[in-house]
């Protein structure tokens, strides 16, 4: 299943709007933190963990997606929520700790939320399991359009609640699938040393639904299988898993030193990046000419530096306001 022209051009640019968001992110989160690193210091405090190199699991799935889907995501949820269609001024707002942020500030990077769009993460392993496989319930209950989907790493399949939530999805046959972006590290623990397993979507099996595997990184094949699954969902079939070998370009966290990874490795995954490979594919099989590839880049460009000087201008939160929206 090829993607229309129009389709491909927002895939290609919200995968460039990611890069970019991160690349302006990264820079200003080392602003106040050198020469000495602590992630107190600066205009973005706290931990930061970046999604340079997992576009494509983004926007191959959220491609099909509409605003009534439900989407939860992980620690590492900038390209989900861009795909997923999340303001991105308001995002930029919310990773600076400003009161125009998504929950005025008070979630951070890990936290981000938009009801609007139906989207939400956490930093808790395997946390969006439950809260998917709740929304695809109620769904079905209240006879509601809209599937939900879960993006977990590879390290949360041995977490209890992607088992629980998802018999109980195969046991419900709710619209709910599950992706599993396979970067090959639980933070600096290597699959191989933690997952008796070497594909998580062999387990589907275990639960009577169907599991693919893609391999690559190659966001047009997982935009064909993610179809089939989110397809299979809205039928009312039941639920899916997928797993996508992806590429975590970056380290865990910002001022990760990645001292576990064996040497050669990212240089290796770097000649793998996919923006520039699928701009190389566009180009080649004459879908884009470089003028139209490179009005998307500056489309995204564009999106980016207006979020970033909202959320630099935008005012800090008001000390009175520190115990609002909490619950007593």
């Amino acid at each position: 299943m090829q993607p229309a022209k129009d389709t491909l051009a927002w895939m290609y640019e919200k995968m460039v709007t990611s890069r970019r968001f991160e690349n302006a992110i990264e820079k200003i989160y080392m602003e106040g933190k050198t020469p000495v690193f602590n992630m107190a210091d600066g205009p973005i405090p706290g931990e930061m963990h970046l999604s340079d190199g997992q576009e494509p699991v983004a926007v191959g799935v959220c491609a099909h997606l509409n605003p009534e889907d439900v989407v939860t995501a992980t620690h590492r949820p900038h390209h989900q929520a861009i795909a997923k269609g999340v303001d991105l001024k308001k995002m930029a707002a919310e990773i600076f700790g400003k009161a125009t942020g998504l929950s005025g500030g008070r979630g951070g990077h890990m936290h981000i939320f938009d009801a609007d769009v139906n989207f939400a993460c956490s930093g808790i392993i395997a946390q969006g399991m439950g809260p998917a496989a709740g929304a695809a319930l109620s769904r079905k209950m209240q006879g509601k359009p809209g599937v939900a989907v879960s993006f977990i790493g590879e390290g949360a399949a041995n977490q209890g609640a992607f088992h629980e939530a998802l018999n109980l999805a195969a046991v419900w046959k709710l619209p709910m699938v599950v992706v599993v972006e396979d970067n090959a590290w639980g933070i600096s623990v290597a699959k191989e040393a933690s997952t008796a397993i070497q594909r998580n979507s062999d387990r589907a099996a275990a639960y009577g639904i169907p599991g693919h595997y893609i391999p690559g990184n190659d966001p047009l094949k997982i935009y064909e299988v993610a179809g089939e699954a989110i397809g299979r969902a809205r039928r009312g079939e039941g639920p899916s898993l997928i797993e996508v070998e992806t590429y975590r370009l970056a380290g865990h966290f910002m001022g990760d030193a990645e001292g576990y990874r064996p040497e050669g490795e990212k240089d290796a995954l770097f000649e793998k990046d996919p923006i520039p490979t699928m701009r190389a594919k566009l180009l080649a099989d004459g879908s884009f000419t470089e003028a139209e590839l490179d009005a998307l880049e500056a489309n995204a460009q564009a999106a980016v530096d207006e979020a970033i000087s909202f959320a630099r201008e935008s005012a800090d939160p008001k000390p009175e306001d520190a115990l609002t929206a909490v619950f007593a």
